[in-house]
């Protein structure tokens, strides 16, 4: 059956797999766009007694032509992908280094050295604006203009629509970055998370009555949400808390500061816990970062959101 296991493949040269059902792309939060394309290989591989394979590259091809960008910002890291795709049930990944070199093979060259020759593809199964290949030239009416040649056949799936909008993994990162968690909770098809390490902060919360833990995410290249307070639920230690999170520069606390810092209080929590990892995943969004005017405007403002969260996540 599907999804036992995932195999994971750092290049084609030792894969293996019985009748291969393929589909390749970043898969950028693996979100629920993307899961109506796994559901149809893992589909495809039971009616055809095969194995689902998605290949996909790493580094985001984004970072590598274009590394002035910040737009590279990726909503999961390599292993926070594997990690959901694991969930999904598929069967194997393969991942593809991207370097500029790769990034001048044609569609064609791809199709003919990879797919065929190395991944022995029996059955492509693609989005509805894929494209691949230099310069993003090859697409579905390529690959079903060469099928018959190759000995595979080719299927394009509809787009997922919200609102009106096709969900895609650029349409998510806009939300994430308007603070609009809970669009971008639906269309990810679960709760937006981070990953870190908790490292020493300045102590300032404590003294505040609110202690918070300082993280450190484990990848620079992972998205952010817009700055604020957010209703989280935080992973320490193999137990869940609920926590009060915020992304910004705390400027009634730090004046001016442009430094970007993610602080979380851990409600409930009792404990030294530097140095250990943790995992937050944002439930919704409660205010804008703001400065007050001295501390005991800032102590009654978190007083009133940790009350708005609690009944937040009781929810």
């Amino acid at each position: 059956m599907p999804g036992d296991k995932l195999k994971i493949y750092n290049d084609t040269e030792n894969f293996n797999a019985k009748n291969p059902v393929v589909s390749i792309g970043i898969f950028d939060g693996v979100h629920i766009g993307h899961k109506k394309i796994i559901d149809r290989l893992n589909e495809l591989a039971v009616k055809y007694k095969g194995e689902s394979v998605l290949v996909t590259l790493w580094p985001h091809p984004k970072e590598i032509l274009k590394p002035e960008n910040n737009n590279s910002l990726l909503l999961t890291t390599r292993k926070e992908k594997e990690y959901l795709l694991e969930k999904s049930g598929i069967d194997n990944l393969i991942t593809i280094t991207f370097t500029k070199e790769f990034s001048q093979i044609s569609f064609r060259d791809f199709v003919k050295d990879y797919l065929i020759a190395k991944i022995k593809a029996k059955h492509i199964v693609i989005g509805y604006n894929h494209h691949f290949g230099k310069d993003r030239k090859g697409d579905f009416q390529y690959l079903k203009s060469i099928s018959e040649e190759y000995g595979f056949s080719v299927e394009q799936l509809k787009p997922v629509i919200f609102q009106k909008s096709y969900v895609s993994s650029s349409s998510i990162r806009q939300n994430l970055e308007k603070g609009k968690i809970e669009t971008a909770n639906i269309l990810l098809g679960y709760n937006y998370f981070i990953n870190g390490n908790i490292i020493i902060g300045d102590k300032i919360g404590r003294k505040l009555g609110f202690p918070t833990a300082n993280i450190k995410l484990n990848d620079s290249h992972k998205l952010l949400p817009k700055n604020g307070v957010y209703a989280v639920k935080v992973s320490l230690d193999k137990k869940e808390y609920n926590g009060m999170l915020n992304i910004g520069t705390s400027p009634t606390l730090r004046g001016n500061s442009s430094h970007r810092t993610i602080e979380v209080h851990i409600i409930d929590f009792k404990g030294e816990i530097y140095d250990k990892e943790i995992s937050i995943n944002f439930i919704g969004r409660i205010r804008d970062e703001k400065k007050f005017r001295n501390e005991k405007e800032l102590i009654d403002q978190l007083n009133y959101d940790k009350h708005k969260i609690l009944n937040l996540l009781s929810k």
